[in-house]
């Protein structure tokens, strides 16, 4: 049966339309926004698979050109793998939603967002997390929902309510926030240094305006919403966790997970493993399943520890940040490098330079094509939690936590008129041990200031964790989770910033949501950890920019020219922008608005080639001195080349201070001369002398 439902939305109007399309799908909602619209669909196997210790949830979020009226590049005319907006958004609508499905749900299950028109005054990926969220509502997929979803911008320090696509550019808040009906389920933004209380009121304003979504989503549930399938629980049997704590008493597993090595930890669990193997070697059942019942039981004793002894489990302090240590200048010949270690998590960041023209376009479900000038890319080799594995190129995980990394230092970024250069910053995961994204922010900023980027601020990150109780009121907050802590505890909750504010916030949880007092309590904490990291560790590296750019980076100078002269610098086909290039070895790039930057390695020679671009655009001056090549020699006079395409005559009178009789007794065919403008003749070209130069 088809309906559809409406409700207004930040000044437009959201419509749903159930049952219209995709009707096979265990829950479908045809959502438009605008003349944004989106198809979402969720689907799931009937049985768990077999074999697996998580929840296979697969989230799409499929941008297809015909959506912008595009036809794709490439020789397939057609779309190729996901973008990394596509993967970034799919991340953003699993890490709300992946929590809220059944602990012991392991059948298949795929949320699928297929753009299928875009209003650039509706964002298309707002809609899909919105269509995710009642899709799977709607379905009967178990699921402990609903949850909503809201985008907040902020221009003028007023809060924008689910901007348009410009809008989303050019704020100075790039918010995005979940909800149940009770709590805030995950945050991600960007920010310009927007100070905490300021984050904060904008968290909660998203969370208000999603209980009206969700009374929305409701509503329909009530009214299409399907029964809950009934499913195969893969909880671990209670008799089997009594006989595992029969064998490995509670005391025995404290003693193996607290340490403050990650590689004695992990010998200690294999050899309790080994233990509980030769226990259980009669009962296969129990076996196939016993490596899920080692980590819940290692879980739970972790979280006790943490809980009720606030004790961690290398023995820190609450609120202690591992040993930190930082240098720069680690790599030789490149452009910027530095390594930052906290604990046991180690990264090594590379900075390269180049002209603008290198900087990466990205071609997508916008009405113009992007221009990334500042990339961060992050690498996560298996060796770094001493794993091996083939390398296959980077997953959802490390485009996800480049990104973030990459918003957390644009805010800091001089202008390409301050600095006209495109940036790149790779940040090499050298050892893993509990987040490893906020390092690498902390190691690219100090790699931007080693290779001489001007950025305007330190940038520092760090992650609080969470461990709760049975009630609100009870919970501790981490500072600085290791690996264990991530894995064992219920929030990764990562901030960047300065001094000053806020640049970037992603947080994760695996549980129902977080109070207020929860979500104040970590942005505090994390500020108040990222000032120590900057001021005991960074600074003490590297504490400001360095004043010129490395000796191997290529060196750019930027002047601004009259936009109507542009054609003059390009000449016809391109020849006199070549030209210069070639004789002078430099490379050049000219903006629309006439801003031409020159990029060599010489600099005496870039030197030569801006004199030679200011001929161009220039008109001669009476008076002053220029230098050219003579050629072309006639019965009258020399002409002399003063830069491609701009020549200028010489007659024969104003060669030499005596008189000649032929111009060849002088001058030949590729004389570089020193001339003087002597202003224009009786017919009003303009007149050089050589002799008059001299």
């Amino acid at each position: 049966m088809f309906k559809s439902y409406s409700m207004e939305l930040g000044g437009r109007t959201l419509t749903v339309d159930v049952g219209r399309v995709a009707k096979q799908a265990n829950g479908a909602a045809l959502m438009h926004y605008g003349d944004t619209t989106v198809l979402c669909t969720a689907t799931a196997s009937d049985k768990p698979r077999d074999g697996i210790d998580f929840f296979p949830l697969s989230v799409e979020f499929e941008e297809k050109m015909y959506a912008v009226g595009k036809i794709p590049g490439g020789f397939n005319k057609r779309e190729g793998k996901a973008s990394e907006n596509s993967v970034l958004t799919a991340r953003v609508i699993d890490r709300p939603m992946r929590p809220l499905f059944p602990k012991d749900f392991r059948n298949d299950c795929t949320l699928n967002n297929l753009v299928l028109s875009v209003d650039p005054e509706c964002r298309p990926e707002l809609v899909a997390m919105l269509g995710s969220a009642i899709a799977t509502s709607i379905s009967d997929i178990p699921f402990d929902g609903p949850c909503a979803t809201t985008q907040i911008g902020m221009q003028d320090g007023e809060f924008i309510v689910n901007p348009s696509q410009a809008q989303w550019k050019n704020s100075d808040l790039n918010l995005t926030v979940a909800s149940t009906a009770e709590k805030v389920i995950m945050i991600e933004a960007g920010a310009n240094e927007i100070p905490e209380a300021k984050m904060i009121e904008a968290i909660y304003k998203a969370h208000e305006i999603n209980q009206e979504i969700i009374a929305f989503i409701n509503k329909m549930v009530a009214e299409v919403g399907k029964q809950k399938m009934e499913y195969t629980s893969c909880a671990i049997p209670e008799e089997m966790f009594a006989k595992i704590k029969e064998i490995v008493p509670p005391a025995e597993m404290e003693t193996a997970v607290f340490t403050d090595d990650k590689q004695t930890r992990e010998e200690n669990i294999k050899n309790i493993t080994a233990k509980l193997e030769e226990a259980f070697a009669d009962n296969e059942e129990w076996l196939a399943i016993l490596g899920e019942a080692i980590y819940q039981y290692e879980k739970k004793t972790v979280r006790k520890m943490i809980l009720v002894d606030h004790k961690r489990p290398d023995g820190r302090e609450i609120t202690q940040i591992r040993p930190l240590a930082a240098e720069v200048d680690i790599i030789p010949r490149v452009h910027g490098s530095a390594m930052f270690t906290r604990g046991q998590t180690q990264i090594c960041d590379i900075t390269t330079l180049a002209p603008l023209s290198e900087a990466q376009k990205v071609d997508g479900l916008d009405s113009n094509e992007v221009v990334k000038r500042y990339i961060h890319h992050y690498n996560f080799p298996s060796y770094s939690v001493g794993e091996t594995k083939p390398s296959r190129g980077p997953g959802r995980r490390e485009i996800g936590h480049g990104a973030l990394a990459e918003r957390a230092l644009i805010p800091v970024l001089p202008s390409e008129e301050e600095f006209p250069y495109a940036i790149r910053c790779v940040s090499e995961t050298f050892e893993s041990n509990g987040s490893t994204s906020m390092a690498s922010t902390c190691a690219s900023c100090m790699s931007l200031m080693a290779a001489g980027v001007p950025i305007k601020k330190m940038v520092a990150g760090i992650s609080c964790g969470l461990v709760t109780g049975d009630t609100d009121d009870e919970f501790v907050l981490l500072t600085d989770i290791q690996g264990l802590e991530d894995f064992f505890g219920d929030m990764d909750f990562k901030v960047t910033g300065t001094t000053d504010g806020i640049t970037a916030i992603q947080m994760d949880i695996k549980i129902h949501g977080l109070t207020r007092p929860i979500v104040e309590g970590a942005i505090a904490r994390c500020r108040e950890a990222r000032m120590f990291i900057m001021d005991t560790c960074m600074k003490p590296a590297i504490a400001q920019p360095r004043e010129t750019v490395n000796a191997y980076a290529p060196k750019i100078t930027s002047i601004q020219i009259d936009p109507e002269k542009i054609g003059d610098v390009i000449g016809k086909q391109g020849k006199v922008i070549k030209a210069i290039q070639e004789e002078y070895e430099v490379k050049i790039d000219i903006t629309e608005e006439g801003m031409v930057s020159i990029c060599g390695i010489n600099e005496e020679k870039m030197n030569q080639s801006q004199k030679i671009i200011e001929i161009i655009v220039n008109e001669f001056e009476e008076g002053k001195l220029y230098t050219g090549k003579v050629v072309s020699i006639k019965e009258f006079g020399a002409f002399v080349e003063f830069a491609p395409g701009k020549e200028g005559m010489v007659h024969i009178s104003k060669i030499a201070k005596e008189r000649i009789n032929h111009v060849e007794d002088v001058l030949t065919l590729g004389d570089v001369v020193k001339v003087k403008c002597m202003g224009k003749d009786k017919m009003g070209r303009m007149s050089f002398s050589i002799k008059d130069a001299q």
